[in-house]
């Protein structure tokens, strides 16, 4: 009766072990970037608050000293809370997807090494287990997580589940689907594996050659980006002042005493503020572009946009000389 008992205590706790095993090791909660995306709208409507402060001259706070309260420090506080909201979680969902694309890159060599294995007769979580041992960059990791869960009795479907939820992707989904239908099916699940991993591949080889087309056009969007800074420093630097020259030598001449020749020089710095407020239109517009005709995700059209932003931003602000009438 005691060797009974003995006996049975390792399989209920085997058995026990099952359920915590089929949860996944990621963290319960939100996912980081969307956490870090609620904190940057925190900061941004912060500084959009400060920013319409200044406009209304209620505060008189400066990024640039000396200038006092209106639309320039209005439009500094704008832009660091665009900043604020776009920078950090296009950084972090940028990176995560970098990440989930370098451990895409490895799974069809996976995909032909478990068919490999399974053609010498093993069952797909041996073959699994044993593919685990190679090594595959970043997908090497989930994999051994993968074999862990087969090793301790997770059953095979569930072990591919919770690895296509840590690597949340329409390919690794449709893979993960097409491998748990093969092996419940029953057959050659090799000959599935191998056409699945060659599928994998073109799939792969087609975004690759899509990205390459399109570096092109995102080259071209900063090119004319930075060639509208260069026209604006330009007529900054050399035509706007001579504008503002030429209209107080008119006013002050016997012409513009007469009144038969006026010059409206003092809506010069008007003008430049709406520079100001189209290069951050711009900025945000072709970042978002240009991350959209890369990748096709805007989390990186907001990466781009951050750079844009903070470059025309700086340029604008520290490089373009300041206009006054």
């Amino acid at each position: 009766m005691a060797a009974a008992s003995a006996a049975a205590a390792p399989a209920v706790s085997h058995r026990s072990l099952v359920p915590q095993l089929g949860k996944s090791s990621e963290t319960p909660g939100l996912p980081r970037e969307t956490l870090v995306g609620i904190a940057g709208a925190v900061v941004g409507i912060v500084l959009f608050v400060i920013a319409v402060l200044n406009f209304t001259g209620t505060v008189d706070w400066e990024i640039r000293p000396g200038e006092g309260s209106g639309a320039n420090p209005g439009l500094d506080f704008f832009v660091l809370g665009l900043l604020a909201l776009l920078g950090p979680y296009g950084t972090v969902a940028s990176a995560k997807l970098r990440r989930i694309q370098k451990i895409e890159e490895r799974l069809p060599d996976f995909l032909r090494d478990v068919a490999e294995a399974g053609r010498f007769g093993m069952t797909l979580p041996d073959a699994i287990i044993v593919a685990s041992r190679g090594r595959y960059g970043l997908l090497t990791e989930e994999i051994k997580k993968m074999a862990s869960q087969l090793e301790w009795g997770v059953p095979v479907a569930t072990a591919l589940e919770l690895f296509q939820q840590r690597v949340p992707t329409p390919l690794v989904g449709r893979v993960v689907s097409i491998i748990t239908r093969a092996n419940e099916a029953g057959g050659n699940v090799a000959d599935v594996l191998t056409m699945v991993a060659h599928d994998t591949r073109e799939v792969q080889l087609a975004f690759s050659a899509r990205q390459i087309s399109m570096l092109t056009y995102v080259t071209v969007i900063y090119i004319a980006f930075f060639v509208f800074l260069v026209t604006i420093y330009i007529m900054a630097a050399v035509f706007l002042p001579q504008m503002i020259l030429a209209g107080k030598g008119i006013s002050t001449s016997n012409l513009g005493s007469s009144g038969a020749v006026s010059l409206q020089f003092t809506f010069v710095p008007i003008l430049f503020l709406a520079f100001m407020v189209a290069v951050i239109v711009h900025a945000v517009g072709d970042g978002i572009m240009a991350g959209v005709l890369f990748n096709g995700r805007l989390a990186d059209g907001f990466q781009h946009a951050s750079i844009m932003l903070v470059t025309g931003w700086a340029i604008m602000r520290f490089v373009v000389p300041p206009l006054s009438t």
